[in-house]
């Protein structure tokens, strides 16, 4: 074997595999793109020319006369390209977002998501974490906007983190988490709660977001002689630091952060390299009063973050109304 080949072979399967991905994201945009102008048209022809749904009903067979190998231009997806333009026409930076993901996606965001700002919101998420569409589905079904983008927050990130690091914090950090993926009997305690996390990673991982490592269990700090467990820490990527998270069964009680200012004081100090920026905490609890968390966080020096978290009994899985479904419901007056 030649010197340095396996490196001149690591290199060159490289580059082929990122023009690959290129292509692929260059030939998805221009998909999008067609799609798009063949909705306007669409739509523009209807309005001047006051031409029903049959027309796309003939548009779709002579498609597929003149492009016979070709996919795509089905009854069906020439009615949703129909719908992609009416529903972003008027919406600043939608058409846009919807050319960095693929026509699964697009089509699954219209037709579960109806308003503006939580389409372009899920468009620009999915695109900025790589979402496939199964994951897609799972954050829209658990109404990740709501929880992610609309909540209303309790940390003080802003106080002790500086701006970018704040930002990102934030915007990583959810309330309520659902935890719906495990069983918890009515008895269950916060032993049980993180056991049953750390079966589910992969599933408890996804609902943390991007970004997290796992890096252990009940992880061991000594200090002073003395040991003490953090219920489950992970590494964040992005923000360059540790996360430590304590699960409480009930409501949220001001000497929980006394707990967690220990813990990430001694991580700091015992865990944390050179190039760790400093460690956050993050307190999961059942319940919390919001002005009791404001004011236990208005003097603490160190990031932490303190959200509820939820889980639906097994049993009741998928028989709970959506919130989308119950509004609809409200709006027919069919709910007593």
């Amino acid at each position: 074997m030649m010197p340095d080949y396996e490196r001149l072979l690591a290199d060159v399967k490289s580059r082929v595999d990122r023009a690959r991905l290129r292509a692929a994201a260059s030939l998805n945009e221009a998909t999008l793109r067609l799609y798009w102008d063949i909705g306007r048209l669409i739509v523009e022809r209807q309005e001047k020319e006051g031409w029903g749904d049959a027309v796309i009903e003939r548009l779709a067979r002579d498609l597929k006369r003149a492009f016979p190998d070709a996919r795509g231009f089905s009854r069906r997806n020439l009615f949703q390209m129909r719908l992609l333009f009416i529903s972003y026409r008027q919406v600043p930076n939608c058409a846009d977002a919807s050319a960095q993901l693929g026509w699964s996606h697009n089509v699954l965001i219209l037709r579960k998501i109806g308003d503006p700002a939580a389409r372009l919101w899920y468009l620009r998420e999915a695109a900025r974490n790589g979402w496939s569409v199964r994951v897609l589905r799972h954050q829209i079904d658990t109404d990740l906007y709501r929880r992610q983008a609309l909540s209303a927050k309790t940390h003080n990130f802003r106080k002790t983190l500086p701006p970018s690091r704040s930002d990102l914090a934030e915007e990583m950090l959810k309330d309520p988490y659902r935890f719906d993926f495990i069983g918890l009997g009515p008895r269950a305690r916060e032993r049980d709660l993180e056991r049953a996390l750390v079966n589910r990673l992969r599933d408890f991982l996804l609902e943390l977001g991007v970004g997290f490592a796992f890096v252990g269990r009940q992880y061991r700090l000594e200090v002073g002689g003395r040991e003490h467990f953090i219920d489950l820490l992970f590494y964040h990527l992005k923000l360059r630091s540790y996360v430590a998270i304590d699960l409480k069964m009930g409501e949220f009680e001001p000497a929980d952060l006394g707990q967690m200012n220990f813990y990430l004081s001694a991580l700091d100090d015992l865990a944390r390299h050179a190039e760790d920026l400093p460690s956050i905490g993050l307190i999961l609890c059942r319940e919390k009063n919001r002005t009791t968390v404001e004011y236990a966080l208005r003097d603490l020096d160190r990031p932490v973050g303190v959200a509820e978290w939820q889980s639906v009994p097994g049993a009741f899985r998928g028989c709970l109304p959506s919130p989308e479904q119950l509004a609809a419901e409200l709006e027919k007056g069919d709910l007593s």
